[in-house]
């Protein structure tokens, strides 16, 4: 997985007065929890864009100006209501040898038959999968390959799974699938409909034509009645 790094301070003072001192600089505070105790430090705001502002997963190397280097993925982040301004970010740390659960973006690949061909639509059911591995396998995302999905096909959980993590969705999830449009199933309906309409017309032309011979038949036999 790709890292981006983040070069902080670590914050002396935590109340809200120092709190807000940093937010006024243009610093967003930050706690990274996992380690021996809650390591708190600040940072720019601009340093975070490519980690927040994008649906890609990425780790942290969070460098301290000691020189200290800190391996984490985000955990939370908190949004001004109003502003969309970065209020508080969550850090996990991150150990070798310790697995980790973190929400990995699926990405979707290549064009759908039942899309192309037969006029589906597809649906994407789940655009984000929880996934639990050691740091060196978490993937950067998975990858949903619709190229041979025709309609009514689908991908699921259990289609995405690999050896080297583990996807904590049940196998049965359905992650992605082709269904028929509201278009097309609109113009079946349709279609079905004048076909019964046709059937319908035509029965009532046969029915209709039975009396006329019948009442043609009935008139010759009275005309010949009348000559005899």
């Amino acid at each position: 997985m790709k890292s981006i790094t983040i070069n902080g301070s670590k914050r002396e003072h935590v109340g809200k007065v120092a709190t807000k001192a940093l937010r006024n600089a243009g610093k967003v505070p930050c706690v990274i929890y996992g380690g021996e105790k809650p390591l708190h430090f600040s940072a720019n705001e601009l340093s975070f864009s490519k980690l927040v502002y994008t649906a890609d997963a990425h780790t942290v190397v969070v460098v301290l100006e000691d020189g200290i280097k800190i391996d984490a993925v985000l955990q939370d982040i908190q949004f001004h209501p109003v502003s969309d301004k970065i209020l508080h970010i969550d850090f996990f740390q991150l150990h070798e040898g310790k697995e980790i659960s973190m929400t990995i973006p699926v990405k979707f690949e290549g064009t759908a038959p039942g899309v192309r061909d037969a006029g589906g639509n597809l649906q994407k059911n789940k655009r984000k999968l929880t996934v639990k591995a050691f740091p060196k396998n978490l993937p950067d995302f998975l990858l949903a390959d619709v190229s041979t999905l025709k309609l009514n096909d689908s991908i699921t959980v259990a289609d995405l799974s690999e050896e080297s993590f583990n996807i904590l969705h049940p196998d049965s999830q359905v992650v992605c699938q082709v269904k028929m449009s509201r278009v097309s199933l609109s113009i079946e309906e349709e279609e079905g409909e004048d076909e019964l309409e046709e059937g319908a017309e035509g029965t009532e032309g046969t029915e209709g034509a039975k009396p006329a011979e019948g009442g043609e038949a009935s008139k010759d036999q009275g005309e010949t009645k009348s000559e005899s």
